[in-house]
């Protein structure tokens, strides 16, 4: 038979004012009402009724993966070096992983994702095409050296995940297990009733082809993301916008260069060319410019080139999506000592070449590769650097006077951007990610040798899929879009308890009455929480709305007319029904 959860015994302090450290509501809550309690920067300690939220999502999650015919397996977070040195990610991570070395002086990690562990075992054991296809998850303990973790569970160095894989013969059975786990996760956040999009994402160091992300829309979210009316989504990483169609430039005046004094900014030299060179049709404007920005690539290594990137000077370089475009480099601004390194870069008044590249000394090897943005279209004339200090050049047409090295997709998005298919101008929000799927391909598998026998006795390389979900992170997801003024709102499917029974008095009355209602709950198959402390009604009513079950029931002075007091906490509607009908005032009410 079940029991009650009763706060007179439960491992539970609630505390009436925020977290210092705590910046976002889920955060402030989640400690505030006794959930999880800080173990150190990014590291968290669960508590009875955290635990409760937790094991109920995974069990959610479980019983999806096992709908989507996956299997559950469990590895271990300590891993060792050689298998992500065998697919590069040793080095790719670079500070965001946790290294360490044990008494022999071998190298291990803790680890941030198990794509590699994951394919060794399936080599191990499966040969065949017969064994295939194959899907298995874990659900485990993750670790990234976060710089600066915060917001509590949504950015922290210590989080569980639901990982799964998939193991396909062919790039068309790999379509139907991405497809088999994407509709396992719409079902597992429509149970969770969240509000969530799917946008077209960037792989990252994952690798692979398709990627697409979930996201819940929150001002809080560290994504952000863009969608149309007409359905087009996708995270500003992994927007991509087609080349600009070329114009005719055979009327474009012939390319002048000026001086152009104390102009080292994109404002000081629109406000000197509409002083000084002024044109017919109307005033000179920042996006008539070309801004060339200096950009330090560190690859995985730490080895240090340029990149000079030319967007139109009206934007502003997006450091998420220059990541994204030239990875596995971080990306930087040049710094002075770049500058000093290479004296023909005119800070201020840098341009394009005729020839693309900037070449720095008589080496080729020398070169700093130039890009455009893909606005920049063929034919388009702009007023740029001249490469020459406070001098600019007008009317430099691309393709007629300088040329590039490629296009580097980098610029900030701007709402009312076209969408790339067509389907209307850009919307942009702020999402928190709660799921990520992708189509990894062969990557992993060439990497560590996977290959089993085909139906005609060929070794062939088996394709994968990754297939991740925060589960940890769900928790401070619904606790964002579940909450009001006076704490949580959690949703039946994942609350401690449904119904949330107070014995509001001192009169032994209530108390036998609030702990039959409790056991009639339990019988009907609720889970139920029995404030039975010996506490003002004051204290036990600001807990109860702290701590977040969707039904709360006050039995107090109304004992005396045979009623109680029934809260909805999701719609903050408050009644008074009849004692005995008000568990069945709850069923008729629940969705």
């Amino acid at each position: 038979m079940r029991m009650p959860y009763r706060l007179s015994t439960l491992f539970l302090r609630t505390l009436r004012e925020d977290p210092a450290d705590a910046e976002v509501d889920s955060h402030k809550l989640l400690v505030r009402a006794g959930y999880i309690r800080r173990a150190g920067p990014g590291i968290w300690s669960w508590l009875p009724l955290g635990l409760m939220v937790k094991n109920k999502i995974e069990k959610i999650v479980r019983e999806e993966m096992a709908a989507a015919g996956s299997q559950e397996v469990h590895f271990p977070g300590l891993l060792p070096k050689e298998p992500y040195e065998a697919t590069g990610r040793w080095e790719e991570y670079g500070d965001n992983i946790f290294r360490l070395k044990d008494r022999k002086d071998a190298d291990y990690l803790l680890a941030p994702t198990h794509e590699e562990v994951f394919t060794l075992l399936v080599k191990d054991l499966y040969t065949s095409y017969k064994d295939l296809p194959l899907s298995i998850y874990q659900i485990q303990l993750k670790y990234r050296d976060e710089a600066r973790p915060r917001a509590g569970l949504l950015r922290g160095r210590e989080f569980i995940m639901k990982d799964a894989y998939s193991f396909d013969i062919s790039d068309e059975g790999l379509e139907v297990s991405y497809q088999a786990q994407r509709d396992a996760y719409e079902r597992i956040f429509k149970r969770l009733g969240l509000d969530y999009v799917i946008v077209k994402a960037d792989a990252g160091a994952m690798g692979g082809s398709k990627s697409e992300e979930f996201l819940c829309p929150a001002p809080i979210g560290e994504d952000t993301f863009v969608r149309s009316s007409g359905g087009f989504a996708a995270n500003v990483e992994a927007i991509r916008f087609e080349v600009a169609e070329e114009v005719d430039a055979s009327k474009t005046p012939a390319a002048e260069i000026h001086e152009s004094p104390k102009t080292p900014t994109i404002a000081t030299l629109v406000d000197f060319s509409n002083q000084n060179h002024p044109r017919q049709g109307g005033e000179w404007t920042a996006a008539d410019t070309l801004k060339n920005v200096v950009l330090a690539l560190v690859s995985p290594e730490g080895k240090r080139s340029l990149a000079i990137v030319g967007i139109p000077g009206d934007r502003e370089v997006d450091q998420k999506r220059a990541e994204a475009w030239f990875s596995p480099n971080d990306v930087e601004q040049a710094t002075e000592e770049d500058f000093s390194k290479h004296p023909q870069l005119v800070k201020g008044y840098i341009g394009p070449t005729k020839s693309g590249s900037q070449f720095l000394g008589e080496k080729a090897a020398s070169k700093i590769p130039y890009f455009v943005d893909p606005r920049v279209a063929k034919g388009s004339s702009w007023i740029t650097g001249a490469n020459e200090d406070e001098k600019h050049v007008w009317h430099l047409t691309y393709g007629r006077d300088f040329s590039s090295d490629g296009i580097a997709d980098i610029a900030e998005v701007v709402a009312g951007d076209p969408a790339p298919d067509g389907s209307g101008p850009l919307e942009l929000a702020r999402g928190i990610e709660i799921g990520h799927v992708f189509q990894l391909g062969r990557k992993y598998a060439e990497a560590l040798d996977l290959r089993v026998l085909d139906e005609n006795g060929k070794l062939v390389t088996v394709t994968m899929g990754s297939y991740g979900i925060g589960v940890t992170r769900l928790v401070a997801v619904i606790a964002e879009q579940s909450h009001d003024e006076k704490g949580l709102i959690w949703p039946e499917a994942v609350a401690p308890a449904q119904i949330h029974i107070i014995a509001a008095g001192k009169e032994e009355s209530v108390f036998e009455a609030a702990e039959a209602l409790a056991g009639e709950a339990e019988e009907m198959g609720f889970d139920v929480m029995l404030d039975d402390r010996k506490a003002s009604p004051g204290v036990k009513f600001a807990d109860a709305e702290l701590l977040g079950m969707p039904w709360v029931i006050v039995c107090g002075r109304g004992l005396e007319a045979g009623e109680v007091e029934l809260w909805d906490r999701a719609s903050g509607e408050r009644l008074t029904v009849k004692l005995e009908s008000a568990l069945a005032e709850i069923t008729s009410r629940r969705k």
